[in-house]
């Protein structure tokens, strides 16, 4: 009998164990997916500061519009530097497309017939496939733009007289209840 008992309680022992292992085993894959999450949300917003820092000037650009930005879509003109020739540009697009943002850029260029072509075909999401998956499971990217000291919905400004001082992004990912929102300074005014 005392044998049983012992046997019973030992078991016992052991369940409890294995449950709270089991318990730690879960937590840790859990803190591990929120971490691998945190550190492509921070490559992504370093991302998107590189670029919103090398925005073209209107004046570069020759009276150009340098940024375009809706929900789930962000197409900017940037400068590419060359130490000692020229300025080039290139075209940054971000799009959200099934759960997915992806960044595409195009080849630098100093025509502007040919960036005018490949702004057309970003705004388009045409060669968007070529580009780099930055995040997953994002279920919406909404943007505000600061243009005369107040933040607008950048669907509702118009950024073809001029390039905003900031841009707001807010991602919201599956899964997570409150979004990640992030204010960029833009570099050419």
């Amino acid at each position: 009998m005392e044998l049983l008992v012992a046997i019973s309680i030992l078991a016992l022992v052991a369940v409890m164990g294995w449950r709270g292992l089991d318990g730690i085993v879960r937590a840790r894959v859990a803190i591990s997916t929120d971490m691998e999450l945190t550190r492509r949300m921070q490559l992504t917003f370093a991302q998107l500061q590189s670029d919103c820092m090398q925005v073209a000037s209107i004046r570069a650009l020759s009276g150009r519009q340098a940024l375009m930005a809706s929900d789930g879509l962000l197409v900017l003109r940037r400068t590419v530097d060359n130490e000692k020739q020229p300025m080039w540009f290139e075209i940054v697009s971000y799009r959200l497309a099934n759960g997915t943002l992806t960044r595409s850029e195009s080849p630098p260029t100093r025509d502007m017939r040919v960036l005018d072509q490949m702004w057309d075909a970003a705004l388009q999401g045409i060669g968007s496939e070529t580009g780099v998956n930055l995040q997953a499971n994002v279920s919406s990217m909404m943007m505000r733009v600061w243009l005369d000291g107040v933040w607008v919905p950048a669907a509702q400004a118009d950024l073809s007289a001029g390039t905003p001082s900031g841009l707001e992004v807010q991602m919201k990912v599956s899964g997570h209840q409150v979004p990640i929102v992030k204010a960029l300074l833009m570099g050419a005014n």
